[in-house]
């Protein structure tokens, strides 16, 4: 089945929003609308519309005009079978000692790694961005540093591979939390792929606002990798939740945001340790003051 989309960029949240309700009534009925903040400091929001058929271009231009955007770019995507497709071109990725893979390369797994399954369906979080590249190169780090972490938390935890990683190489229990229903049966189905049930606990929170995080804390150990809104939100609530010398890894961070987050953090009562930029990404590692 054909799909088409229509996507353009304009001004403010609420004007965004506002477009995508409308959108709603457009006949044929898109399969799906899509509202983003585009990440690059230039205060504009994306609006992007799935249809199965062409979409109406006369409806798009007045709904465009009305709310001040840029023309709709209407495009036509090819039929892919997106599972097969990824599987062809997602190779694995070796991020110190770990190797994230898909079932389909499970005969390459190095015997001198710590392998992370992930399915190619649920790509998101494999260690192709640079941002959970970058995670997991700052665990490896802090793991050869000397630290062992033995209470961790995985918040805004996705997939859950860096809260797996954490528990193959500490053989301690690790917690994690996504905002996400979704988010959390993955991150469950990818626990029990790599037999990590019961080792990796994964509840539906926002931050660490779940019975069981707050009961554990503080923890010695917290990745976050999310966006930087998101982070900088969570400053307070972090050093609340991480014990004094304890380490914060935190990503999803473009390179020209990282100033401002470590800015926020040292505010908070943390040292920067480490940063590493990875393309457009940084990540960083952080330790609390004693």
């Amino acid at each position: 089945m054909p799909t088409f989309t229509a996507l353009t960029t304009l001004r403010g949240k609420d004007a965004a929003e506002n477009l995508g309700l409308a959108m709603e009534g457009l006949q044929p009925e898109p399969t799906g609308i899509g509202v983003f903040e585009v990440e690059d400091g230039s205060g504009l929001w994306e609006v992007g519309g799935y249809f199965t058929e062409p979409p109406d271009e006369t409806s798009l231009l007045l709904l465009s005009t009305a709310l001040d955007a840029k023309p709709f770019v209407i495009s036509q995507l090819p039929e892919t079978d997106w599972v097969a497709h990824v599987r062809r071109e997602l190779a694995p990725v070796r991020a110190g000692r770990f190797f994230v893979y898909g079932s389909h390369d499970a005969e390459n797994v190095p015997p001198d790694t710590e392998p992370l399954l992930i399915e190619a369906a649920m790509a998101f979080g494999t260690g192709h961005h640079g941002t959970t590249l970058g995670c997991l190169r700052a665990l490896d780090r802090l793991d050869n540093s000397g630290f062992s972490g033995k209470n961790v938390a995985d918040i805004g935890c996705g997939t859950a591979v860096l809260a797996m990683a954490a528990a193959r190489i500490w053989k301690n229990p690790v917690l994690a939390s996504d905002i996400d229903e979704v988010a959390v049966d993955v991150a469950n189905s990818n626990i029990k792929a790599n037999e990590l049930t019961g080792q990796v606990v994964c509840v539906e929170a926002a931050g660490f606002d779940h019975p069981i995080l707050r009961a554990a804390a503080p923890f010695d150990l917290v990745f976050a990798n999310i966006l930087k809104g998101p982070l900088v939100a969570l400053a307070p609530d972090m050093a609340i939740n991480i014990a004094p010398g304890g380490h914060a890894i935190l990503s999803g961070i473009l390179n020209e945001q990282a100033d401002g987050v470590i800015d926020v953090y040292v505010q908070s009562g943390f040292n920067l340790d480490h940063r590493e930029e990875i393309v457009d990404w940084t990540t960083l590692t952080l330790s609390r003051n004693g």
